[in-house]
């Protein structure tokens, strides 16, 4: 009876172990056809906007340096010229950036090493929440209290310019610096700086000299995922930007960034002016993949 009892039992752990690894072999499975299946629609996605956005440059219908560097865009003379939405473009990103990576910084530092624990309970999910509203609604809010504001205040004749597009951008990039950023100082070791207060170094040198520098990899990141946030947004843009095919010269110029462009027209173009939606579809795409690059090198170094 002993050794009939000793057999099963160990009958039934040998179904176990079986039953066990089948599972684990179907999770590897599965997770497996999970990755190849984001790959796949990547792979699928950036070869269709390849596919059409180089055509009209492989078989010589436009120029290429004509495209980049062209100042008029009129589809109907077959003239597709981007360069004043390259630039508009890098201005609202590079303005955006210079308003909001200091308020995000400073928000997030704020958050982690200087607010009361009961004040960050409340401020973090509140600032967290920003990234869940849809873009249309900044825009809407850019369209009703800051072009108002602007045009008032500054004598325009619309205040839909550069200067809005800037200050609605900077407002949606702030959830995603203020986030990241915050995590990064959270990371650091508390003995970084219990051991700069131990010297003598007071609580701000501590945090602008110990703590930050110690969370550059991470704040890095944070700017660089704002940076994309702000790039690749349209909805919000739509509404502030004013829509002029210019190079813009002051902050009060309307402008048409690279995103506007594609939202605005893709819904009837078709032919050549199609496929010049989707080259520029891949010029946005390449700052896009600019960034990411930037952000890997950083995370790399401040992995070591």
């Amino acid at each position: 009876m002993a050794i009939q009892h000793s057999k099963e039992v160990e009958q039934q752990i040998s179904n176990g172990n079986a039953r066990k690894y089948f599972f684990e072999k179907l999770s590897s499975k599965i997770f497996l056809a999970c990755a190849l299946l984001s790959v796949i629609s990547l792979l699928l996605i950036v070869g269709f906007v390849f596919y059409k956005g180089t055509n009209p440059f492989v078989t010589g219908d436009y120029s290429f340096l004509s495209f980049i560097f062209g100042s008029e865009w009129v589809p109907s003379e077959d003239k597709f010229g981007i360069f004043p939405m390259i630039v508009a473009s890098i201005y609202a990103t590079i303005g955006a950036l210079v308003i909001g990576v200091p308020v995000g910084l400073f928000t997030a530092i704020f958050l982690a090493e200087i607010a009361p624990k009961r004040v960050a309970k409340i401020v973090s999910p509140a600032i967290q929440l920003l990234a869940g509203i849809p873009s249309v609604l900044y825009g809407v809010f850019g369209l009703a209290i800051i072009v108002p504001f602007l045009q008032d205040n500054l004598g325009l004749a619309r205040g839909q310019s550069l200067i809005a597009v800037i200050l609605v951008l900077a407002i949606m990039m702030l959830p995603t610096v203020v986030t990241v950023a915050e995590t990064a100082i959270r990371a650091v070791p508390k003995s970084y700086h219990e051991g700069s207060l131990a010297l003598g170094v007071s609580e701000i040198g501590t945090i602008f000299k110990v703590v930050v520098p110690a969370a550059k990899s991470g704040i890095m990141a944070a700017i660089v995922l704002g940076l994309g946030r702000a790039l690749g947004e349209t909805m919000a843009v739509i509404l502030v930007a004013g829509n002029s095919l210019i190079i813009p010269t002051s902050l009060t110029d309307s402008i048409r960034p690279l995103t506007t462009n594609i939202a605005l027209e893709m819904g009837y173009a078709a032919g050549t002016h199609q496929e010049m939606l989707f080259a520029t579809g891949i010029v946005l795409f390449s700052f896009i993949l600019i960034l990411n690059f930037v952000l890997a090198r950083i995370t790399a170094k401040g992995g070591h």
